[in-house]
């Protein structure tokens, strides 16, 4: 092997092993979890508030028209 395929054979070695590298990382890239972990508690909150006010609306409006 002459000097140049020699660099090229390891410049080709590391560019594989470090594209294998941060692949693994975007894999296992866990940036944004709890920033969708706060988003879901937060959409089952909402749900459970509209839960409770629809079913008080609904009571007070059985309320209001034994009134009537």
């Amino acid at each position: 092997m002459t000097e140049l395929t020699q660099q090229l054979a390891a410049r080709s070695h590391a560019l594989t092993v470090t594209i294998g590298r941060r692949l693994a990382e975007l894999r296992h890239d866990e940036r944004g979890s709890f920033t969708i972990e706060q988003v879901l508690w937060a959409a089952a909150a909402i749900g459970f508030v509209t839960v409770v006010v629809t079913a008080i609306n609904y009571y007070l409006g059985l309320q209001v028209a034994k009134i009537h």
